[in-house]
């Protein structure tokens, strides 16, 4: 009996296989936004009953107002994140309005964010910094617009503008807490021990947390984390999705030998993807060391690492004092509309060690384009990567890693096996199904807001 043909390696999902995911991601989700609203009629029923009350919780659309420090043109995972909740929770018939900084320079402007005038934050040319006046002095016009509670995604000015706002407007206030800043303070704040740095990090994080009605965490570990803290605020894990549809098929995408051509790659070159940004805690340097040893059996390897950020002089530096740096590419960041989908189907396997990631949706964007990961499971990384499931997974030492990465350039067939499983189980992940999670927990906030007003 013939075998049935398999796809191309790190081929994209046809339009009827993305169609039918997403039929079902899309049924997931509605599933769960019904579950929902169940569960807010019969928690407000039941508090309710006593006092005889006969007017019902509202269950349409909500409106959500969302408090940011960052937000694109600044690239980082709470960006992505945000973007992703806010299209996923308006397709389920919500409202959600967006306040972040203004940027000088690529900024887009778009319907329900609203860019509050910013300065740049000493040290750091990436960020801004909202001034906390402007933003509590928006009051009155919030009030007008009758939110349903307010979500903070980030720690500084937002946070505190948030928690002030919320008790002025009588809003619950829920925050994500996106980052382990323990794990990454010290990179920044180098006169100090590091020690001090990561006391001071967590007894921060337990006051701001116990500031908030109700916690989400990217990740069991990020939840486990914050309860070895001392943080008893609610908390509950909610990892954000992936947008299927529109991260595959973006308009202008390039296809592999385009990549490969537009910067002087040979074609029969083996690449290794990193994709995030260019950070001291991200862990790159890892990637960079293990790379004479994948050198060895497969001399024609170039690591691609796309990216900016702070660390990016310094691994220049590394890949030269290794002696690499011929078979290392620096592109710096890649547009997420074409050129980005392009790398991570040109790319042989993507690879990923960083040790504080609070969940790594560069993963499933990788998977999603059948592109075979091989990556350590530490923190958020352990909810996403399941073994054999579109990766391996690799001990946290060089010479673990790079076994792995060899008998991926070296297996043909088992490459093919992971990008196609990697297709299917990205696909579990759609951000409609998250929101629909992220929705209930809204409305559970809601309801309790709403019997607390009529005690």
């Amino acid at each position: 009996m013939p075998q049935r043909r398999r796809p191309s390696l790190n081929s994209p999902l046809s339009d009827q296989e993305v169609a039918a995911l997403t039929q079902l991601a899309n049924g997931n989700a509605l599933h769960l936004q019904r579950k929902a609203e169940r569960e807010a009629r019969l928690a407000s029923t039941l508090t309710l009953h006593s006092a005889a009350s006969t007017t019902e919780t509202p269950l349409s659309g909500m409106k959500i107002l969302m408090i940011s420090d960052v937000y694109f043109p600044r690239v980082n995972g709470v960006s992505t994140s945000i973007a992703s909740f806010r299209s996923a929770l308006e397709r389920l018939g919500h409202t959600v309005m967006l306040i972040c900084p203004d940027y000088p320079v690529g900024q887009v402007d778009e319907p329900g964010v609203l860019r509050i005038r910013s300065r740049q934050v000493p040290g750091d040319p990436e960020d801004r910094m909202m001034r906390y006046r402007d933003l509590i002095a928006l009051a009155p016009q919030l009030a007008a617009e009758a939110f349903d509670l307010i979500h903070v995604h980030t720690p500084f000015t937002a946070h505190y503008a948030g928690v002030a706002l919320g008790r002025r407007l009588g809003l619950p206030v829920v925050a994500t807490y996106h980052t382990l800043f323990e794990e990454y303070v010290h990179h920044y704040i180098r006169w100090l021990p590091r020690r001090w740095l990561r006391l001071a990090a967590r007894r921060l994080s337990v006051r701001q947390c116990q500031q908030l009605d109700a916690l989400v965490a990217p990740s069991r570990a990020m939840q486990e984390a914050l309860t070895r803290y001392g943080v008893t605020t609610p908390s509950t894990v909610i990892p954000t999705g992936l947008s299927l549809e529109s991260f595959c098929h973006p308009q202008g995408t390039q296809d592999d030998s385009d990549f490969r051509a537009h910067y002087d790659l040979p074609t029969d070159a083996r690449l290794l993807l990193y994709v995030g940004r260019a950070a001291f805690e991200k862990n790159i340097d890892f990637l960079i060391d293990m790379l004479p040893k994948v050198l060895a059996e497969h001399p024609n390897t170039r690591l691609i690492i796309t990216g900016e950020g702070p660390a990016h002089d310094w691994l220049v530096r590394r890949a030269q004092e290794v002696g690499v740096a011929e078979s290392v590419l620096f592109l710096g960041y890649l547009n997420r509309s074409g050129p980005l989908q392009a790398a991570y189907r040109a790319a042989d396997v993507f690879v990923f060690a960083s040790r504080t990631e609070t969940q790594g949706l560069v993963l499933l964007e990788a998977m999603a384009l059948g592109t075979p990961v091989v990556s350590t499971a530490m923190m958020g990384t352990l909810d996403v990567l399941k073994e054999g499931e579109g990766c391996l997974i690799a001990e946290d030492n060089h010479d673990d890693f790079t076994t792995k990465v060899n008998c991926l350039l070296s297996d043909e067939d088992l490459r093919q096996q992971l990008a196609e499983s990697a297709q299917v189980y990205a696909a579990s992940w759609h951000e409609d199904a998250k929101s629909a999670e992220l929705m209930s927990l809204y409305r559970r906030l809601a309801a309790e807001r709403l019997a607390n007003t009529r005690k």
